[in-house]
């Protein structure tokens, strides 16, 4: 978890939830349950109250991605797939 923050300095508040490895997994749950906040927002792809116990009122948020400009992903995913799968993109 340091290395995110040391990636994205500017990330503010926010607590990442990145890399799912068992020992990831076992940190972000220790860092969760030792934060002093009054309850956790999980905004992640995945429902993390089912692979962490969190110890305090949490609750889970879905989001939508409104792509504006280039860009696009679907552009970025189809170079991806050229590049290094040829012939299936």
């Amino acid at each position: 978890m340091e290395e995110t923050f040391r990636i994205y300095p500017n990330i503010g508040t926010l607590l990442p939830a990145m890399g799912y490895g068992d020992e990831q997994v076992k940190d972000l749950e220790k860092t969760i349950n030792k934060v002093d906040c009054d309850a956790v927002i999980v905004g992640t792809p995945i429902d993390l109250r089912r692979v962490v116990k969190i110890k305090k009122p949490s609750t889970r948020v879905y989001y939508d991605l409104e792509e504006i400009g280039e860009p696009k992903l679907t552009g970025i995913l189809g170079e991806f797939v050229k590049k290094h799968l040829p012939g299936r993109g």
